[in-house]
C-alpha cells in the first residue's frame, strides 16, 4: 500500500470516527461485499472496519487479499463457499483442498472462525443445489477434522427468512412444510458440530411491501407502543426481534431449542427506486444507528433476553455493480471513497426500541403480522454473485395470501 494512500484513508477515519460512531458496538459484525469496481484496497479497509468498532467480518468468498490484509488484527472472519461450489464440495478430497488453500493457509494470523457453505440455498427451489448442501457441509467439516481445525472453525450455511411458513405471532413461528425434512438433517449437523444457524432478516421488506399497515417506528427501532404476542404475553417494540424469536420458535418446534441463531445479514438502504418506499438516508440512519446501540447493550430478544445478539450489519460499502433495484447498490454504511454514506448520529442509548423488551402490559396491542419476503431468487453467471447477498433480497412481499392475512390481522388493532 502506498504511504500517501494510507495517510489519505487514515485522515478520513480520524475525521469521521469521532462523530459517526461515538458508541462502539461490542462484537459488532459487518458484511464486506465486493461487487463493485471502485472500492478501496483491503489494506485501506482495515481502519474503516475498526472505526465502527466491528470485531467480526463476513465475506462472500475467501478473498486472499482481504484475509492477508486483516492478519494479526484480531478481527474474526466468516468466509463463504459459493453456491456454484456445492456439487464439487461433495467430494471430500476437493473439500480438503479448498480448506487447505483458503482457510488453513491464513491461520492463525487471520482469525477465521466459520465457513458458510452456500447462501439461501433452500429457497432457490433448485433440487440439485438443495441435495448438495448437506453433503458439501459434511465434507468441509470432515476436512477441518482431518486438518485439526474443527475446534476453531465451524461450518454452517445462511438462510433467507422465507424458509419460514409463519412468523406471526413469533410464538407460532414455523418452517415451511416442504423444507422441514431437509432442514431437520441440516439442524442435526449443527447440533453435532456446534455450529450456529444463520438467518438473513430484513424488516425493510416488510415495510416496503406494506407501508400503510406496517408501522415505520416499529421497523426502525424508534419509540413506539409495541405489540403483544397473545400466546406468550411477550412485548415487542421492533420487528427484527420478533423475526428472530419466530426463528427460535421454529427451531424449538423441531427439537432444537438451544441451537444458537446468528443474524448473518440485516440492514436498510439509503436510496431506492420510486417504488421502494422507505429507502432514504434518514431511515437507514435510524435503522442501523439504533441497531448498533442495541448491540452495544448485549441484551437479547424478549424470548431469549440473556442470549447475546450475534448480528452482521449489511453492508460495509455501497456496491455499484450489484444487480437489481437501486436499493441493492445502496446498503453501505460507507461510500467507496471511505466517507460515510450518512451519519449514524449515535450519541446515547436512550429512546431506542428494544432496550426494554420483556413482558406485555396494558398498553400493548395484539401482535401485528410480521411478513417475510417470498423467495424468487435469480441466478448469476459467476460464483461470487451467486452467493452474494444480492440474491433473493429484492423480491416483492405482496402475495395475495400474505396481503389478505395482513389486512385481516390489522383489523384487530
Amino acid at each position: 500500500m502506498e504511504f500517501h494512500r494510507f495517510l489519505f484513508y487514515a485522515s478520513i477515519i480520524l475525521s469521521i470516527s469521532v462523530y459517526l460512531f461515538p458508541i462502539m458496538a461490542n462484537s459488532m459484525g459487518i458484511n464486506y461485499g465486493q461487487i463493485a469496481d471502485n472500492l478501496p484496497s483491503p489494506e485501506d479497509v482495515v481502519p474503516i472496519v475498526k472505526s465502527i468498532g466491528a470485531t467480526k467480518v463476513k465475506l462472500y468468498d475467501a478473498d486472499p487479499k482481504v484475509l492477508k490484509a486483516f492478519a494479526n488484527t484480531g478481527v474474526e472472519f466468516i468466509v463463504g463457499l459459493g453456491n456454484e461450489y456445492l456439487d464439487k464440495m461433495r467430494d471430500p478430497a476437493k473439500a480438503q483442498a479448498w480448506v487447505k488453500q483458503n482457510v488453513q493457509s491464513h491461520l492463525p494470523a487471520t482469525k477465521i472462525t466459520c465457513i458458510f457453505v452456500g447462501n439461501e440455498v433452500l429457497t432457490f427451489n433448485d433440487t440439485s443445489l438443495s441435495n448438495s448442501l448437506l453433503p458439501a457441509m459434511q465434507s468441509v467439516h470432515t476436512a477441518l477434522v482431518n486438518l485439526g481445525l474443527d475446534k476453531q472453525v465451524t461450518v454452517t450455511t445462511a438462510h433467507s427468512l422465507s424458509i419460514l411458513e409463519t412468523s406471526y405471532p413469533p410464538s407460532s413461528g414455523a418452517f415451511r412444510e416442504d423444507l422441514v425434512d431437509c432442514l431437520s438433517e441440516t439442524l442435526s449437523f449443527h447440533q453435532k458440530t456446534g455450529s450456529p444457524f444463520l438467518i438473513n432478516a430484513y424488516p425493510f421488506f416488510a415495510y416496503k411491501g406494506n407501508p400503510k399497515q406496517v408501522q415505520l417506528d416499529f421497523v426502525l427501532f424508534q419509540p413506539n407502543q409495541g405489540v403483544i404476542d397473545p400466546a406468550t404475553n411477550l412485548h415487542y417494540d421492533n420487528m427484527l426481534y420478533a423475526q428472530i424469536d419466530a426463528v427460535y420458535n421454529a427451531l424449538a418446534s423441531l427439537g432444537y431449542k438451544k441451537l444458537p441463531v446468528h443474524i448473518s445479514e440485516t440492514g436498510w438502504p439509503s436510496k431506492g427506486d420510486e417504488d421502494e418506499v422507505g429507502a432514504t438516508p434518514d431511515n437507514a440512519k435510524k435503522y442501523n444507528g439504533n441497531l448498533i446501540k442495541l448491540m452495544s447493550k448485549k441484551t437479547g430478544t424478549p424470548m431469549r433476553p440473556n442470549s447475546d445478539l450475534n448480528i452482521y450489519v449489511f453492508a460495509l460499502f455501497n456496491e455499484n455493480m450489484k444487480p437489481g433495484p437501486t436499493s441493492e447498490r445502496n446498503y453501505g454504511l460507507f461510500k467507496p471513497d471511505g466517507t460515510p454514506a450518512y451519519s449514524l448520529g449515535i450519541s446515547s442509548t436512550s429512546n431506542v426500541a428494544g432496550s426494554n423488551t420483556t413482558t406485555g402490559g396494558t398498553n400493548g396491542k395484539p401482535l401485528s403480522p410480521i411478513p417475510t419476503p417470498p423467495s424468487t431468487p435469480t441466478s448469476s453467471s459467476t460464483g461470487y454473485l451467486s452467493i452474494s447477498p444480492a440474491t433473493g433480497r429484492y423480491e416483492s412481499v405482496g402475495t395475495v395470501l400474505l396481503a389478505s392475512l395482513i389486512l385481516t390481522k390489522m383489523l384487530l388493532w
